[in-house]
């Protein structure tokens, strides 16, 4: 077992694209900052889960400015357009999106 930053950790791993599965559920400001260090990581059809990207309901609430709302709107808003992946989201407890790499 390894304790770290999760980021010095996930850039400690080698760059080859052989990971099959990563699902993120850490601080939600950093959600992207992850994706972008695990995507090269990952091999075409592996697939990378995020946690919590409802946030209650909190993304669609346009009143709700907390920093952790806004990323997570931030992060929703960048895989639907990231040409990288095949991106859906599930409706599940409080939100469950699966970016498969092309």
């Amino acid at each position: 077992m390894k304790i770290a930053p999760a980021l010095e950790t996930l850039r400690a791993l080698p760059r080859a694209a052989d990971v099959d599965l990563a699902f993120i559920d850490a601080d939600k400001e950093s959600y992207q900052t992850y994706y972008e260090e695990l995507l090269p990581r990952l091999r075409p059809g592996g697939v990378i889960g995020f946690d919590n990207v409802l946030w209650g309901g909190s993304v669609a609430d346009p009143s709700d400015t907390s920093d952790d709302t806004v990323a997570l709107r931030a992060l929703n808003d960048f895989l639907v357009r990231d040409q990288r992946v095949d991106v859906v989201m599930l409706p599940v407890a409080d939100g469950l999106t699966l970016a498969r790499k092309r």
